[in-house]
């Protein structure tokens, strides 16, 4: 959750660090700190709360300047957010160690190092792993030698960067699940939770596994395996650049990402539809035999990913195949019942999230067919993990609410759909059909993308409301779900989703004049239900909000609507999507709040 970034060079690499800090910070921003070598042997350690630019406000009034160094975004998850729990954590001047994860047993270390005389100056379980890291160094004289015998006194999972004033020469780094990248330079080398922090400076990675342990100097890079063998991690050339993550000109990122939908469509649906036809080989060589052996799917997400998968569970069951959905950190919990033949599939952004990956792990050893991920990191863990991986091409996503990653999974899940539909008796005719309107789907969103003006109006009825309620049937209740999920994350607005259908059985008494209603209303079987769930919200006093297909009509005395083009029955889901997205933008901009970087909540959720 936090982010981690370290260098170590024949120059200054204190605006390296920096950097990497601003293009981490959407994995956390409570608080923010530095420490460097300096000429003199010497760590010096600045730290802040708040945001990047805070510590960079203190570094323009002392700065520092090394060619070593570690530094550390925070997401508080021991202790609040204040400058003593800010990473680096230091034990005296033996070590100082930037950390992402959860230590599970740091209370019972804690007491053995408080009793042993070491002194805790914050919460934290990572000043825990500071001074054992000092107690081991005690014991065995050599950093990377402590390092290796503290993991092993540690349960829980860790991403760890460590430094020592006595080795002006090496970081030593560790993981277990947390994701560590290591990017290799020319007489230089860096470390970082991901590789988006390091593309100023490199292109070329290396992916630490599980258990890894690994000693960076400037001209070489030795790893460890769990064992403590020497391992071999080979070196990839990463596609992405330093511009793709930029704002450019839109106030903030999430617009940004907002506006980027159609193109990046178009890039998850290229090379895999082809003539009317989708080219399931471009799935990779496990696909085909996993798909063909597949009679029942179970989906495994998090947050917006699990709406993904709701959504997609609507498309596998309308052509005959079996389909659960679950949250990934309930499955971890049960005793799961596997269907004969079940295919595993997991949804996720970055591919680091916690409980997705524990679930997928734990899937390998409860019989199912295999694993699929539908996944936009291709460096990532869960990629790495899965018998087959199906890539979203969204390209990185900064802002913290999920918008274009969550589109292109539908479309991923969508052509897996008819992957499977294939198998189930799909002709050439239909499949044509749905293949054009996929192709038909950039240019679909960027029609929906030119409501933004008459959204940012709409938007000005919500900026004083406190509570919202989003309805959908179908396929559009998880719509209704994600748009629920926008609009509290960013405007900070408590909001609720619900089947239409379910307003009698309760929600219903919530409505009054002060209780906006927000629901999508596209030209399927279900129409004249919903219309009518409507006009129950209507003879309650309940004000409307609709997006509409033009071509139906809607009888009802009093509303705000919106249309949009005629849109495709298949991937309706997806353009009703994008409006809800901008509600939820334009209505946290006239709010006020911090869009990109909403309070309490990080990106990449690498810990349970």
């Amino acid at each position: 959750m936090c982010g981690i970034v370290g260098a170590i060079a024949e120059r200054n690499i204190v605006p390296v660090l920096m950097e990497g800090l601003r293009r981490l910070e959407y994995r956390g921003y409570d608080s923010a700190g530095i420490a460097v070598r300096e000429d003199d042997g010497h760590i010096e350690r600045i730290r802040s709360v708040g945001k990047v630019s805070e510590l960079q406000a203190r570094l323009d009034t002392q700065p520092l300047n090394g060619s070593l160094g570690i530094a550390h975004t925070r997401w508080a998850t021991h202790g609040i957010p204040a400058e003593r729990n800010a990473h680096p954590h230091m034990s005296g001047e033996r070590v100082a160690i930037v950390h992402n994860g959860i230590i599970e047993n740091y209370a019972e270390l804690r007491a053995e190092l408080s009793a042993a005389g070491y002194p805790f100056s914050s919460e934290t379980d990572t000043e825990v792993i500071a001074h054992l890291l000092a107690q081991c160094l005690d014991e065995t004289g050599e950093l990377l030698a402590a390092v290796k015998l503290a993991v092993k006194k540690m349960v829980g999972a860790y991403a760890l960067a460590v430094a020592s004033p006595d080795e002006p020469d090496r970081i030593i780094v560790a993981r277990l699940g947390s994701p560590l990248v290591i990017g290799v330079g020319v007489g230089e080398n860096f470390i970082a939770s991901d590789v988006f922090a390091l593309l100023p400076v490199t292109q070329r990675f290396a992916f630490l596994e599980e258990g890894d342990i690994a000693e960076i100097r400037r001209d070489s890079v030795r790893v460890f395996d769990t064992d403590g063998n020497a391992a071999e991690r080979p070196l990839r050339e990463s596609t992405l650049s330093a511009a793709t993550a930029e704002k450019g000109p839109y106030r903030h990122y999430m617009l940004k990402e907002i506006f980027e939908q159609p193109g990046v469509i178009a890039e998850t649906l290229e090379g895999r539809i082809y003539k009317g036809r989708l080219l399931e080989e471009s799935f990779g060589h496990e696909a085909t035999r996993l798909l063909d052996a597949a009679k029942g799917v179970h989906i495994i997400a998090c947050g917006t990913s699990f709406h993904a998968g709701l959504v997609a569970r609507y498309w596998l069951e309308e052509i005959g195949v079996p389909c659960s959905v679950e949250v990934a950190s309930e499955f971890r919990y049960r005793r799961v019942v596997v269907p004969p033949e079940t295919l595993f599939v997991t949804i996720s952004q970055s591919g680091e999230t916690a409980d997705t990956l524990a679930a997928l792990r734990a899937s390998k050893k409860m019989g199912y067919l295999g694993s699929l991920c539908v996944c936009n990191v291709p460096e990532s863990s869960l990629v790495r993990e899965s018998d087959v991986a199906v890539m979203t091409r969204a390209g990185p996503e900064i802002g913290v609410a999920s918008t274009k990653a969550f589109t292109t999974q539908l479309v991923a899940l969508r052509l897996i759909t008819l992957a499977l539909a294939r198998r189930t008796g799909m002709d050439r005719a239909r499949e044509k059909e749905l293949v054009e309107e996929l192709e038909s789907l950039p240019r679909q969103v960027e029609v929906a993308l030119s409501l933004s003006e008459p959204i940012e109006q709409m938007a000005n009825a919500f900026a004083e409301k406190t509570h919202a309620l989003f309805l959908g049937r179908g396929s559009f209740y998880p719509v209704a779900m994600e748009g629920a999920l926008k609009l509290k994350e960013i405007s900070y607005i408590h909001a609720e989703a619900y089947p239409a259908g379910e307003l009698k059985h309760g929600p219903l008494a919530l409505v009054d004049a002060d209780m906006p209603v927000i629901c999508a209303l596209p030209d399927d079987p279900l129409l004249e239900k919903v219309l009518s769930n409507l006009q129950e919200v209507r003879a309650r006093g309940g004000e409307l909000f609709l997006f509409s297909d033009q071509r139906i009509r809607i009888d009802l005395d009093h509303y705000h609507s919106l249309t949009l083009a005629d849109i495709c029955p298949s991937t309706a889901p997806i353009v009703y999507t994008v409006p809800l997205q901008l509600l939820a933008y334009h209505t946290a901009v006239l709010k006020g709040t911090d869009v990109d970087q909403p309070r309490n909540l990080a990106k990449s959720v690498t810990v349970e």
